[in-house]
């Protein structure tokens, strides 16, 4: 299964050098004027579109938010490594990030960052000797 992550955004130029500062993977079969797509995995993207673009596809005023407010969800995904998150949410600050908490667990590692439009993601590293068998 593919997943996509739909967000509207204030500007896609802005949005699109953001994700680009991330490190992560643009998709330009996937990508126009008004929307700006990118891989964050095998099959797993970020669909970022203009508020007009949004809403051609579905998304009514309550949906849209902003900047303003607060993300309604939580993009949460492991990395390879501490240092890995520590890089990704370093790049995140310095593309104009806003950086939040980190959490220290005995089995995980986790950080927070939201992007210029208010999307809260947190990256985490997944403690090899604490992992459970499923």
């Amino acid at each position: 299964m593919a997943l996509f992550i739909s967000c509207p955004v204030r500007s896609v130029e802005r949005a699109t050098a953001f994700y680009t500062a991330l490190g992560w993977t643009p998709e330009p079969a996937m990508s126009g004027e008004d929307v700006s797509c990118f891989a964050i995995a095998p099959t797993q993207y970020v669909m970022l579109s203009s508020r007009a673009a949004y809403e051609r596809v579905g998304g009514v005023e309550e949906l849209i938010g902003g900047p303003d407010t607060p993300s309604k969800v939580t993009v949460s995904f492991d990395l390879d490594s501490r240092e890995a998150v520590d890089e990704l949410v370093d790049r995140a600050r310095a593309a104009g990030g806003r950086v939040g908490d980190t959490d220290e667990y005995p089995f995980m590692y986790q950080r927070q960052f939201d992007d210029p439009d208010g999307y809260h993601y947190s990256p985490f590293w997944m403690r090899p000797d604490t992992a459970q068998d499923g």
